[in-house]
């Protein structure tokens, strides 16, 4: 792919005059890029090696507060550095920004040990675990936005006087699934994107219209679990950067207006063997589905509701969850049926995979992948029986299994689950167990614009 470099490549890049900044980022919890930008030639001569951030950087909230209770750091821990190593696999052109490529981390300890609760880290356990197994884990994230015509100073500008955003404009002027008309409104931001990520190594495939007005998805080729999770990450920042550039401003809430649709990230998901064959095919099986995929498919059915928390991790994420809109309310199967909350795509194909629905765009899509996938191979390793496909609407399937209808709900299933707490281990579900709950405790006390119009008067 056009946009990757090599350490000489770049150098020779540094000396062309073409590049002459480099990201340096690691990933935090809420799944954004956290790091340096290096002027590229110290990068080349030293930088490449390793640098260095504050520990607390994974133990922030959204808004960057230093949230106590947390094990791995702490004001009584001092706040320590953790190392960040760059992974030059990943090292590439940022062609949305002048002169710039950019580079992913993964975070190490001081004995350089991979510190456990790092994003990158959790997944790459998993994708391991896999290997072992005999797998190579191949997944794709579909990833919806809203475009807005506001820039992001005019919306800062409203909540620093106290309100929310008093004119948020979608760029569209109708729903816009599949509309290209539609979309013409958005292609300075969405042609700067698909060629932006194509030139930094990214296979973007395609984008299009989504279900409500303003609202877009991206679409990027399958890969290799690490880089599906990689390239997700970089796709939200490069977008954040264009809208930005162009007065413009995207977001990634699961839900950002109450008559709206959501915002979804669905991930594909199949399994492959280590000669390159697909383990999830069997040409015999009426949906081409091998014994495999059905282990793998009823393991994360057994495991739904436990492992939600790391699909939808804000308490705004659970009210995508409604009738109607495409987000689903059911933890169950179905071939090609967009109200479950599972899906099989590419039936009697090589391609035949598994489709979750359930999180949003608003997940780390590290920790998604590492959860989806460690459901998916303890249904493997028990041999779980899988469940038959349920057909119809699942809206209106009253004894499915529900997804959790709340943070709440989905911290306490995620806190007691033993087959979680034995693939991640203890100390990463207590930290996103610790997380979920202070971001439930901020909820809970933050009084709210609806609090204001509901009760102001009428109280």
């Amino acid at each position: 792919m056009p946009g990757y470099l090599t350490l000489e490549t770049l150098a020779q890049a540094v000396d062309a005059g073409e590049i002459d900044t480099v990201i340096v980022a690691a990933v935090d919890m809420q799944g954004r890029l956290m790091g340096k930008r290096f002027h590229a030639a110290h990068f080349v001569s030293h930088g490449w090696q390793e640098t260095h951030c504050c520990n607390y950087l994974l133990t922030t909230d959204m808004e960057m507060n230093t949230v106590p209770g947390y094990a791995s750091a702490s004001w009584e821990q001092g706040y320590g550095d953790y190392i960040m190593r760059p992974d030059l696999a990943t090292l590439r052109r940022a062609p949305w920004l002048e002169g710039t490529a950019l580079v992913l981390c993964d975070l190490l300890d001081h004995a350089h040990t991979e510190v456990p609760q790092s994003p990158r880290a959790i997944l790459k356990r998993q994708i391991a675990r896999a290997h072992e197994m005999g797998f190579e884990a191949m997944m794709a994230t579909e990833l919806e936005f809203y475009i807005f015509q506001n820039s992001y100073e005019s919306l800062r500008g409203d909540f620093a006087e106290g309100a929310g955003p008093r004119n948020l404009v979608p760029l569209a002027a109708s729903n816009e699934d599949y509309a290209i008309f539609q979309t013409s409104r958005e292609e300075p931001v969405m042609r700067a994107l698909r060629n932006g990520l194509h030139g930094a190594g990214i296979p973007v495939e395609n984008t299009k219209g989504e279900a409500d007005v303003g609202q877009v998805e991206v679409n990027v080729r399958y890969a290799e679990a690490l880089t599906t999770a990689d390239n997700h990450a970089i796709i939200k920042t490069a977008a954040k950067d264009i809208a930005q550039a162009q007065g413009q401003s995207v977001t990634f809430m699961a839900k950002y207006a109450t008559d709206k649709a959501g915002s979804s990230s669905h991930v594909h998901q199949s399994l492959w063997t280590h000669d390159g064959l697909p383990a999830f095919r069997d040409p015999s099986d009426p949906l081409g589905m091998s014994q495999i995929m059905k282990w793998f498919l009823a393991g994360q059915l057994a495991h739904a509701r436990e492992l939600t928390l790391f699909l939808a991790p804000f308490v705004n994420s659970y009210k995508r969850f409604c009738v109607g809109l495409f987000a689903p309310t059911k933890a169950v199967w179905s071939p090609d049926n967009r109200t479950a909350g599972f899906r099989v795509c590419g039936e009697n194909t090589a391609a035949v995979r598994v489709e979750c629905r359930i999180g949003g765009a608003d997940l780390n899509p590290y920790l998604a992948c590492a959860v989806l996938l460690a459901a998916g191979l303890d249904g493997i390793a028990q041999k779980r029986p899988l469940e038959p496909a349920m057909t119809g609407d699942m809206y209106a399937a009253e004894t499915a299994r529900e997804i959790p209808k709340t943070l709440r709900e989905a911290v306490a299933l995620a806190e007691g689950a033993s087959w979680l707490r034995a693939a991640l281990g203890d100390a990463v579900v207590d930290h996103y167990v610790h997380a979920a709950r202070w971001e439930i405790s901020e909820t809970d006390r933050v009084v709210t614009d609806w609090d204001l119009r509901r009760g102001l008067e009428r109280v």
